[in-house]
């Protein structure tokens, strides 16, 4: 008779880590989804300039996951290894999300393209990327069960859409609500900052890491001669290892389908359609294949189908969205 795996969270601890989804969607959503029609519309910068400085940007944040990967593997404290970054980080996630939206008007063009990149860089390639590997590593601090694990990567896929339709819908009539302009731009961010605060708080603080006792018994009897390896000696293995750099085409591919439908949708719908609050119907639409996906996925682990496909999404495209409920032992 199989032995029934110890449980580790409540129902209501599942929800609360989800809802940091909630909270990244809210403030990142808003940056992602909205900040070129900020400041093409609003601020009159040159769209063409600020894509060249979020590539530049996007550059830096490849580096700092690195850097922040191995600070938090590092980390030894009271909240234990993940929870202090993803808790404080999003302090510097919902200020600069602020500032992002508050260019100021008096500074001349250059200033502000300078202070467009100054913030957008903070906010991305630094807090934000702090608080979203401490979150996605947090799932396996505070739980060794992997019916929970896929249980948390579910419910954080649910409030990840629901944040996003909802944002779809309400960011550019929120604008318009507080006066249009840049004012009602700041005042949309300051309440999608408040938000994201409020929520990655309780999201960190209802959940609690494992004691580092029972972390070590656990790599203990994982470990082996490859762990002692260096870092360079490790790079050179990835990039030897067919399928890890099949896995980074299909991020490059996916990213660039996703960042081109992102960007460009926003414009369609408020130029085009005439109505940009129809972003948020064009978010709901194009989020059922991936529900469908991600249903498979879990229904695949509950019957322990040795092998099924990692990535399904949006028109048969790649999505990331689908691995988040991935147990290990189904791959």
């Amino acid at each position: 008779m199989r032995e029934t795996e110890k449980k580790y969270l409540k129902w209501y601890q599942k929800i609360a880590y989800g809802a940091g989804d909630l909270a990244s969607n809210t403030s990142y959503g808003l940056v992602s989804s909205f900040v070129l029609l900020y400041l093409s519309d609003t601020m009159g910068l040159n769209t063409g300039i600020i894509g060249t400085l979020m590539l530049v940007s996007k550059f830096l944040d490849g580096i700092s996951d690195v850097i922040f990967g191995n600070l938090i593997d590092r980390t030894k404290s009271k909240l234990g290894k993940a929870r202090p970054w993803m808790l404080y980080a999003q302090i510097g996630v919902s200020l600069c999300l602020v500032l992002l939206f508050s260019i100021p008007g008096g500074l001349g063009t250059t200033a502000q393209y300078a202070y467009f990149f100054a913030f957008y860089t903070a906010l991305n390639a630094i807090f934000y990327t702090a608080n979203g590997i401490a979150y996605s590593a947090l799932s396996a601090l505070i739980t060794r069960n992997k019916n929970e694990r896929v249980q948390l990567g579910s419910i954080r896929f649910m409030f990840a859409v629901a944040t996003n339709i909802v944002m779809g819908f309400a960011v550019t009539n929120g604008v318009e609500a507080f006066g249009g302009g840049a004012a009602g731009w700041r005042m949309v961010a300051i309440i999608c900052g408040t938000i994201g605060l409020v929520v990655n708080t309780i999201s960190c603080l209802c959940v609690k890491e494992l004691p580092e006792d029972e972390n070590i018994v656990v790599e203990a009897e994982s470990k082996t001669q490859d762990d002692k390896i260096s870092f360079g000696e490790s790079l050179k293995l990835l990039f030897i290892n067919k399928y890890y750099i099949l896995i980074v085409a299909i991020y490059i591919v996916y990213y660039f389908m996703s960042n081109l439908t992102t960007g460009s949708a926003v414009y369609f719908m408020k130029q085009v359609l005439g109505d940009g609050s129809l972003l948020g119907l064009f978010s709901m639409m194009k989020m059922f294949p991936v529900i469908i996906a991600l249903i498979f996925m879990v229904l695949a682990d509950s019957h322990r189908i040795p092998r099924v496909p990692c990535y399904l999404g949006e028109n048969g495209q790649v999505n990331e969205f689908t691995c988040t409920g991935l147990s290990p032992s189904t791959i």
